[in-house]
């Protein structure tokens, strides 16, 4: 995103982990080495830790409030809910969405149906010769375990495996060990229609999981099942729509704040042509013997670089923008519709994303060059963020930078209303009512532009927004708002957990946009912070 930018490199990770203290240690080189940006592609396992154990959290806060963006990776362990990571206000978080290139490689059944898929297989080509197909649950392993597949049963024959705990590329490394001569890889519900590109060491495909139950019936049902795989290269186009979330990109509610929105945007994170060390196969496999300069990557670990880019970008071209200014000039600008004009998707469901999946939408950068407004934020209002918490003075003292003790006597009525680009509200009754407060400053050219708001209610809710009109008289006045979000009353036209909104405030050059995200009573499940 950014080709002239001088990258510094510290290893933090090893064949055991990646260990706290090499993460703050190599947080603090690259403050003191004068960094503008962090581009951090790692986060923890499971559900995110709390803030004050979490030492992302805490080296990030280091470096936010030396003027330094972080930008991180939400984590792969999507589609459930709050598996998302790195959800620290101060955090650029980042999920990841397809582009329009697709690496189609389509599976020929013998009985003419013809399913597409994709894969990055660059041998020899099985061609239109049809060989038997077999189905792994029936040679051993469904997900094609290396060493749990009979050879005597895969020996010569395309195998069709099921997505799941082990890697992809492993899939079709224990079909090359078992003498398979190729592989289709089925989609389970849980990846839905997600396509992810490997360069396999086997002619091999993948299928999303309508196609793979199509496929996975013929092989079950056809006393004597065949088929090939045939490779067609590289096609960009407008089918399929792009883009869309992976279903491997970590979601919101956020788990430790959850009146704070994440994660905050998405980028471009499948299929992604990335440099790649000659330590290591394409397929990171043992038995794998090819070398390769670049390989195609998917992952969060991917579109964190993108965004991290950009806001290197974002800096050169406005210096004095703080971390958090940059942040809301992304997030703000971001789209939320596909190259066909319809609402962005998500894989895992094959319906429209929401902002718990794709946040504030997709990055624009050019837009954000010129976001008109920005909400802006820095360590004071993370500490009262922190105070607000509950944290206890001395649990802050580990995040600021001076080792200071916080008084607290500085808190927000609620978390929510720190100066945040985005809306998260949790309503405890179906009468509860929640107001946060806003301010925004004027970055545009026109020092007396006037912003008239634009309300999206999600259902179930009437938003107001106080005043509804901004008259900016100097140039980069700041301005406040309060938006109140309120429950109309109604439980029967809620028949979900969440529901989904947008505030924007025009000037009929810029549109500045936030969501807004209502958990319904019952719904939240939050941990303690």
């Amino acid at each position: 995103m950014s080709p002239a930018a001088h990258i510094a490199a510290y290893k933090i990770c090893w064949k055991s982990g990646c260990y706290d203290s090499d993460i703050l240690a190599a947080m603090d080189e690259a403050v003191a080495d004068g960094v503008d940006v962090i581009s951090l592609s790692v986060g923890a396992g499971g559900y995110a830790p709390s803030f004050f154990r979490d030492s992302i959290a805490i080296g990030s806060f280091h470096a936010v409030s030396k003027g330094i963006v972080v930008s991180a990776s939400a984590g792969n362990s999507g589609p459930g809910e709050y598996t998302a990571t790195n959800i620290a206000p101060w955090i650029l978080t980042v999920g990841a969405s397809t582009i329009d290139r697709e690496f189609p490689a389509d599976v020929v059944l013998g009985n003419g149906q013809v399913y597409g898929g994709v894969s990055l297989y660059s041998g020899e080509p099985l061609n239109s010769t049809l060989l038997p197909v077999v189905y792994a649950g029936d040679c051993g392993s469904r997900l094609c375990i290396i060493g749990e597949l009979d050879p005597a049963k895969v020996s010569g024959k395309i195998v069709l495996c099921e997505r799941g705990s082990n890697a992809r590329v492993a899939k079709g490394g224990a079909v090359k060990v078992a003498g398979g001569a190729g592989m289709i890889l089925v989609n389970t519900a849980e990846s839905g229609e997600e396509l992810v590109a490997d360069s396999h060491l086997v002619p091999a495909t993948m299928v999303g999981q309508k196609f793979g139950d199509k496929i996975k019936y013929y092989v079950q049902s056809d006393p004597s099942p065949t088929a090939t795989i045939v490779f067609r290269g590289t096609v960009i186009g407008k089918s399929p729509s792009a883009p869309r979330v992976a279903a491997f990109s970590s979601r919101g509610p956020n788990y430790r704040a959850p009146e704070i929105l994440k994660p905050d945007v998405i980028a471009p994170g499948v299929n992604i042509l990335a440099a790649w060390t000659g330590e290591s196969a394409p397929t990171d496999l043992d038995i794998d013997p090819r070398r390769v300069e670049f390989n195609i990557i998917s992952g969060t670990s991917m579109s964190c670089p993108h965004v991290s880019g950009l806001a290197a970008l974002l800096r050169q071209a406005q210096p004095d923008w703080s971390p958090a200014a940059i942040k809301s000039a992304l997030m703000t600008t971001a789209y939320n519709v596909d190259n066909s004009g319809a609402v962005i998707k998500d894989l895992a469901t094959g319906t429209e994303s929401t902002p718990f999946v794709r946040g504030a939408g997709h990055v624009d950068p050019n837009r954000a060059l010129d976001p008109g407004l920005v909400y802006d934020a820095g360590t004071e209002d993370y500490v009262s963020f922190l105070c607000t918490l509950g944290y206890s003075p001395s649990i802050i003292s580990l995040f600021t930078t001076d080792g200071s003790v916080a008084n607290c006597s500085t808190k927000f009525p609620r978390t929510g209303d720190l100066n945040y680009p985005a809306f998260a509200v949790v309503l405890s009754s179906y009468k509860d009512s929640v107001t946060y407060h806003r301010v925004v400053r004027n970055v545009g050219s026109n020092a007396n532009a006037v912003y008239e708001a634009k309300i999206d209610s999600p259902s179930g809710v009437d938003v107001t927004v106080s005043p509804s009109m901004l008259v900016f008289d100097e140039s980069h006045q700041s301005l406040s708002y309060d938006i109140t979000i309120a429950a109309s009353g109604n439980p029967v036209i809620v028949d979900t957990e969440y529901t989904f909104g947008s505030v924007t405030w025009s000037d009929g050059v810029h549109d500045v946009t936030s969501p807004i995200a209502v958990t319904w009573p019952s719904n939240g499940r939050a941990a303690s912070m």
